[in-house]
């Protein structure tokens, strides 16, 4: 999104004066001159444990220690205030180019060491370690510790630029995850995406227990199409994502609810509070 077009979008319909390039917020990015810092401890009680750093970006970790960060941009508007990023992370999983998406993602990286996943045409836009980037696509799939990560499908656009005064590049096919959890609950990242028919087909092999769909709407589902979204993922918990951020994005969890009733879907609408760490 980082283009002409995307200058405009922002600076004029969300009131904003141009986005700078993502970077760590002060005090909060990596220490200057250090390699990864110590591991954390496992997820609370053998529970999976999710939390939401506002618009699409969770860290989630599991009972066998794999601590994720997906679509890391931790200086969103949304963000929790003071919060300081994870210590350990073994994975970033990064669903498309753009910028609220990728985020912070390779300062993240080189605090962490983490291996960084996503579409093999934007993980070489990255400047990530060789031997650190995990290139892949729709129907790759991966083993971080106890979690299994599925490459899945989402209807969006992907292009990527280093900083604002770089051109955008192709990035790649935009895409989903699907994270089972070894003796645990299977999540859903929709990423960026509409609603598309291959969700039936995400329900049917998978089985997700929660889907983190997008609400917002303008550039992904709203909430009425998040509610046909959760109809044909098989009714999963769905936790709403990628709205309030700004003006623009203006579906919200209340409503999502009320159109999951006029669906007629049974599943549960779970909102997250950024920062705070949900048992799933």
């Amino acid at each position: 999104m980082r283009n002409k077009f995307m200058a405009v979008t922002v600076g004029a319909l969300l009131g904003l004066s141009g986005m700078a390039a993502a970077q760590p917020p002060e005090g909060k990015g990596p220490p200057a001159g250090k390699g990864p810092a110590k591991k954390e401890a496992a997820a609370t009680a053998g529970k999976t444990e999710l939390t939401w750093w506002g618009h699409a970006a969770f860290v989630l970790r599991t009972p066998g220690g794999a601590t994720l960060a997906i679509d890391p941009w931790f200086s969103n508007p949304k963000a929790p205030q003071g919060a300081q990023w994870p210590e350990q992370v073994d994975a970033i999983l990064v669903s498309h180019g753009h910028f609220d998406h990728v985020g912070e993602t390779k300062a993240l990286q080189q605090k962490t060491g983490a291996q960084v996943f996503g579409c093999y045409e934007l993980i070489s836009l990255l400047g990530i370690p060789q031997d650190k980037a995990v290139g892949g696509n729709v129907g790759g799939t991966f083993k971080v510790k106890d979690a299994t990560i599925h490459f899945v499908e989402a209807v969006h656009s992907s292009s990527y630029a280093a900083d604002e005064k770089s051109p955008s590049q192709y990035a790649g096919a935009p895409m989903g995850f699907v994270i089972q959890i070894d003796n645990g609950p299977t999540l859903y990242h929709g990423g960026d995406t509409g609603l598309f028919g291959g969700m039936s087909q995400i329900a049917e092999r998978f089985k997700p227990t929660y889907a983190l769909l997008p609400i917002g709407g303008h550039f992904t589902l709203d909430p009425t199409g998040a509610a046909q979204a959760a109809r044909l993922l098989g009714n999963p918990t769905v936790v709403p994502m990628h709205y309030g951020t700004f003006p623009l994005l203006a579906g919200t969890p209340d409503k999502l609810e009320a159109d999951l009733k006029k669906a007629k879907s049974n599943a549960k609408v779970k909102p997250l509070e950024p920062g705070k760490a949900t048992a799933l």
